[in-house]
């Protein structure tokens, strides 16, 4: 996966937009306006928010998942997309984390979004 695959994916979600609130090298996606991933443009990476279990277990399975840079390291992983897993496990993640965000908007927000 690389950033232009990332970008069209996430975008692809149910009310996604994106946005550079921590500056021009971060890119933020957002569902109803919280937060669900973020990349790095200079060296691709991405975080996304993981069940605090979950997180732990990816990271102790996959090399390329590390605790969330700059991040809450219970609640969120960081990515490093070097090959060794493939793009389909890479948008579950990224599906996981929408979904997990998606679960905690109130009622009204999360009607027709998972």
């Amino acid at each position: 996966m690389n950033i232009e695959e990332y970008r069209d994916f996430c975008l692809s979600l149910p009310e996604v937009t994106e946005g550079f609130p921590f500056g021009e090298d971060t890119l933020v996606m957002k569902v109803k306006g919280k937060m669900f991933t973020l990349a790095s443009l200079n060296s691709f990476t991405f975080n996304v928010k993981c069940d605090p279990e979950r997180a732990i277990e990816l990271r102790e399975q996959y090399p390329e998942v590390l605790p969330g840079y700059h991040m809450n390291k219970k609640h969120w992983n960081t990515i490093i997309p070097d090959g060794s897993a493939d793009d389909a496990l890479m948008r579950e993640w990224i599906r996981d984390s929408y979904r997990l965000v998606v679960s905690k908007l109130p009622l009204k927000d999360r009607t027709g979004l998972i």
